[in-house]
């Protein structure tokens, strides 16, 4: 609990220590390493590097740890400092929800399969204006090939016999509920994201500069050079 890792901190400054050494397991490291690190010297170390040295005489990971720690033997991983956490905790959520939004996309293509649609076969972007039109009418019960194939949009347009050969198949009401159901998590996911960027951007200062010079390289994007390492 918290109140217990205060405890601990007010504990080790009555004893004088100068610096704690902690090994990185999963996130369970994060409320000692941030309660403590305003009062004391921290330092990171990665597991396999503290077992892998030789001469270990003891079965207690704390004090072997103490040990190395105190010989200069370990080497602390970087804990970059809190502005930088938080711009990196957001972007980590954005490459999740992204993931999680692909997922739905891939759970539509599931059931337009289901239906005998061979959609994505055709249009590269079954979420695009086009392919959102046609999602929209299976859902509201038109299954007519041609009809369907009729709404595609600009360049999609030249493939409406392939289209209309595509969307023939057994769509029902129950996958157009569940293509509704795909369709509201993606756009839930898309609200989320839009979110998310926006929270970037307002905590991007500390790396802004990085982020421009890193855009002038061809290849990289706002997003790509946005995220910290």
């Amino acid at each position: 609990m918290t109140g217990q890792i205060l405890a601990l901190r007010e504990h080790l400054l009555e004893q004088n220590l100068t610096c704690v050494v902690m090994e990185a397991t999963g996130d369970y490291w994060k409320p000692f390493f941030y309660l403590l690190e305003d009062a004391l010297t921290m330092m990171l170390v990665d597991a396999h590097d503290a077992r892998n040295m030789p001469g270990r005489k003891t079965d207690c990971d704390a004090a072997w740890l103490a040990d190395l720690g105190a010989h200069g033997l370990l080497r602390g991983s970087l804990v970059p400092p809190e502005p930088i956490r938080r711009l990196r905790d957001l972007t980590r959520a954005r490459t999740a929800l992204s993931r999680d939004r692909a997922r739905q996309v891939q759970r539509i293509e599931k059931v337009l399969e289901d239906a005998g649609i061979k959609l994505s076969t055709v249009a590269t972007d079954v979420m695009g204006v086009s392919g959102r039109a046609m999602l929209e009418a299976l859902i509201d019960g038109r299954d007519e090939p041609a009809a369907l194939a009729d709404l595609a949009k600009r360049r999609l347009r030249s493939k409406i016999g392939a289209l209309t050969e595509a969307l023939t198949g057994a769509s029902t009401a129950h996958h157009g509920f569940l293509i509704r159901m795909h369709l509201n998590l993606i756009d839930e996911y898309a609200k989320a994201l839009d979110e998310l960027d926006a929270r970037i951007e307002e905590a991007m200062p500390p790396l802004r500069a990085a982020r421009e010079l890193l855009c002038s390289i061809q290849g990289f994007s706002n997003t790509v050079a946005g995220v910290p390492r």
